[in-house]
């Protein structure tokens, strides 16, 4: 449960950095505050920013939203002891990463700029995956 948990902390705290990175794209705040860099800038506005005509920052903010509530659902009593939130953190935070690996990709080798706030999120959703990773340990058999 407590893998869970740690799980839920994590997809909020990504939740929050996709949402200000969305509100970013809309144009809902200032300019990104990112260092001073300009690598915020330049990432936010490259052609690999927006994916098969959706934000990619939008994309974490569901993604981070889903993840969170099945960590939260998972904590329920009602499923406390299956496996199958478990096993859904595991596989969704794996396409997470999978995905934050080709950005973090684009990122070096074809924007030639590094997004602090993008970092942090790859972090993040690696944390998540990490931790989902141990809590199967805990619910293996378990139905």
């Amino acid at each position: 449960m407590r893998h869970r948990m740690a799980a839920g902390t994590l997809a909020l705290v990504g939740l929050l950095i996709s949402a200000y990175l969305t509100m970013s794209h809309y144009g809902l705040t200032g300019p990104l505050v990112c260092g001073g860099s300009g690598s915020c800038e330049k990432v936010q506005a490259s052609r690999y920013a927006v994916f098969l005509g959706v934000p990619v920052a939008a994309i974490g903010l569901g993604g981070y939203v889903v993840l969170l509530a099945v960590a939260l659902a998972g904590t329920h009593e009602r499923f406390a002891a299956r496996s199958g939130p478990t096993r859904l953190l595991v596989m969704f935070s794996g396409l997470g990463v999978a995905f934050s690996a080709y950005l973090t990709w684009l990122e070096l080798f074809r924007i030639h700029a590094v997004c602090r706030w993008c970092v942090a999120s790859a972090a993040v959703i690696a944390g998540i995956f990490v931790v989902s990773l141990v809590g199967m340990r805990g619910v293996r058999g378990e139905k």
